[in-house]
């Protein structure tokens, strides 16, 4: 269960006293997630979802509660972030920071129908048009500068563990990506991490995004190529049927300029090589504690080769 941080009834009636939800019925820890404490809260008008941030950086929080409040005011369905009768949007608890957001319907699946995959890419596409106008900035925490650093650091032990084809392969997209670099396509706030278990559904229906704390300013397309690889890219014959049928359904709302289509297979073999990379870190030097989740770095490295192949 992610929950890092045990709160009483007592605590979370004392939260609840400086907003305006309701008297607290009742509460309950949610197992999901790795970098939070997550809870249901009940009260007597609502569900929520109140949140304690265990490692992230606590100036950034205030950008994220922000964007998550526009976005839910354009009329994207995302959590909507609670005021305080204060009108701020953080509390503090237990020396940590908290929010308290508006509980979606739906839920996660493992795995995304076509039909699904359509609404996705709806979903998405309702995401950049809701963020247009949000005027707020937040530096792509994984630019060219920390793909460079991590390469570099992983490298040695990638060589050990998973042969030299596999350092070779670090290297040489690496430096294909450097040579590649695009800063003329529209861009805004994208999502940057939307992989299956952040979004919700109600049959073939996407009814909610949640987990906005990777978003940053960027390309759309590069949210478009984050998003493929990790909901639609399965290294199966079908897999081109399934990535049109999310980007029938992005395009269904926002269509791509001609040079989005021209940079996507570069797009998709830059996520592919950013996931890999961060799996790779984290394999080689797992941290510590509880909060430990090590996702297989060969399964992006696999999307990698996927997509270099098809050029």
């Amino acid at each position: 269960m992610s929950v890092y941080t045990e709160l009483t009834r007592h605590d979370i009636q004392s939260i609840l006293a400086d907003y305006q939800l309701g008297t607290l019925a009742g509460f309950e820890g949610i197992a999901a997630g790795i970098e939070n404490s997550n809870f249901f809260i009940d009260t007597d008008t609502d569900r929520y979802v109140l949140t304690i941030f265990e490692r992230m950086d606590e100036t950034e929080l205030p950008y994220f509660m922000r964007l998550m409040k526009h976005l839910a005011a354009a009329g994207l369905s995302c959590p909507d972030v609670m005021q305080r009768r204060d009108g701020s949007l953080l509390f503090q608890t237990h020396g940590k920071q908290g929010c308290i957001v508006s509980c979606l319907t739906g839920r996660t699946l493992d795995r995304l129908s076509k039909i699904q995959l359509r609404s996705s890419g709806e979903a998405l596409a309702q995401l950049h048009l809701a963020g247009a106008d949000f005027d707020e900035q937040r530096e792509n925490p994984t630019g060219f500068d920390w793909l460079a650093e991590k390469v570099a650091e992983v490298m040695d032990k990638t060589r050990e563990r998973y042969g030299p084809d596999a350092a070779a392969l670090l290297a040489d997209e690496l430096n294909f990506q450097r040579a590649y670099q695009q800063n003329d396509l529209p861009h805004g706030v994208i999502h940057g991490d939307l992989f299956v278990d952040n979004i919700l559904f109600e049959g073939d229906k996407a009814s909610g995004i949640i987990d906005f704390y990777y978003a940053h300013s960027a390309a759309f397309a590069m949210d478009i190529a984050i998003t493929l690889n990790a909901q639609a890219v399965e290294l199966e014959e079908d897999d081109q049927a399934r990535i049109d049928a999310f980007l029938a359904g992005y395009e269904s709302l926002r269509p791509l300029q001609q040079n989005e289509r021209d940079a996507l297979p570069q797009l998709l073999r830059l996520g592919a090589l950013r996931f890999w990379v961060s799996r790779l870190f984290d394999a080689i030097f797992p941290r510590g504690g509880a909060m430990t989740q090590t996702k297989d770095p060969e399964e992006y490295r696999r999307k990698l080769l996927l997509h270099r192949n098809a050029l």
